[in-house]
């Protein structure tokens, strides 16, 4: 396991050509990025890039449910401390989310993401359920940093239902503004923890995406920022602009500066760039208030913003596992607090028993 804070990788031309480390089979790009406003307003977006609907719905996960790595009868288990709010892709996974006390996960595309290590016999994590563990177990950044430094389970991955292989890496931030990104490269655990690592994109690995940004920085974007939608090239844009446009304390103000953000490194409906795996269609953003605990959804389909108040919702263990069905519905706007119908909860995507 590797700790950063900060460290740089010269990439010398690298830099210049804003090269991304492209792999050639999957379809799937997303952004990350954390507005630090006035007063201790803190905003997380993000965006969700995909090559396919992926038949997205918010789930309520309340306090209490018995869990499961979802791998195998040695999966890690455990007892969810916190309820949450999670985005779902393909009803198998947690994509997006975030909880009562205001952690908020994000899962996003890598593909230089390598799990495996020869003889690992340490308890499975699937890897659709890594961003729920983390919203069950723990309340701050620091919290989930210092449970993954025991390096208590492993991580098995698997392909998604269009074939796309689940390798990814996560963000977490929490409403102190603080940020970790977990990483697994050649089989080890790396992460970076700091409130400096407010963005997020795809390839190449964390190290190297900050080395990029660098020359971006130098150069200073009121005279030029990169315009492709590049995982290097959102990487510089999301960073100058989530700290460019104006810094609030005003909770509308806030959310709508995040969300412009988000639409400034989204992906128009319909792009396909051959040989460029890390671009796909932006079908849907988040942006999660953490101070004032409201989970803003916005699909790319739709004319409306939909969103939920975690202050307003049960989560006690008798209240259940719910759902709002997103899926099918772009006419679906406003605050869906109360929208919510009891539900079985998915089971976490894992691969098929021999």
């Amino acid at each position: 396991m590797t700790l950063t804070k900060g460290g740089l990788t010269t990439l010398g031309l690298l830099a210049l050509t804003g090269f991304a480390g492209f792999s050639a089979s999957i379809t799937q790009a997303c952004t990350r990025a954390v507005y630090l406003g006035k007063e201790g307003m803190v905003v997380t977006g993000r965006t969700m890039d995909w090559a396919e609907d992926m038949h997205s719905n918010i789930w309520l996960f309340p306090r209490g449910m018995k869990r499961d790595g979802g791998f195998d009868e040695a999966s890690v288990k455990w007892t969810s401390k916190y309820g949450s709010i999670v985005t779902s892709v393909y009803e198998s996974a947690s994509a997006d989310g975030m909880n009562e006390k205001g952690l908020v996960a994000n899962l996003l595309y890598l593909a230089e993401s390598d799990y495996e290590l020869p003889g690992d016999q340490r308890p499975s994590l699937m890897i659709s359920a890594w961003a729920q563990y983390f919203l069950d177990n723990f309340a701050t950044v620091k919290e989930a940093v210092e449970d993954a430094k025991k390096e208590a389970y492993r991580i098995v991955t698997t392909e998604a239902p269009n074939g796309a292989k689940g390798t990814v890496h996560l963000s977490i931030s929490d409403p102190t503004g603080d940020s970790a990104i977990f990483e697994y490269v050649k089989g080890k655990l790396v992460i970076h923890h700091s409130r400096d690592f407010q963005v997020m994109t795809n390839s190449p690995v964390f190290d190297e995406q900050i080395a990029l940004n660098k020359y971006w920085e130098q150069i200073g974007g009121t005279v030029m920022l990169p315009g492709t939608n590049r995982a290097a090239d959102r990487f510089a844009r999301a960073s100058f602009y989530v700290n460019a446009c104006k810094q609030s304390a005003d909770p509308h103000e806030a959310v709508a500066c995040a969300l412009s953000v988000m639409r400034n490194v989204s992906v128009p409906i319909g792009i396909s760039t051959p040989n460029q795996p890390n671009i796909s269609s932006t079908l849907w953003r988040t942006a999660s208030n953490q101070k004032n605990l409201v989970y803003f959804f916005e699909s790319t389909l739709s004319p409306s913003l939909v969103w939920i108040r975690l202050k307003e919702l049960d989560f006690s263990e008798a209240a259940g596992v719910r759902k709002l069905v997103l899926a099918g519905r772009p006419e679906l706007g406003g605050d869906q607090t109360r929208g919510f119908e009891k539900a079985a909860p998915f089971k976490f995507l894992a691969p098929e028993k021999k």
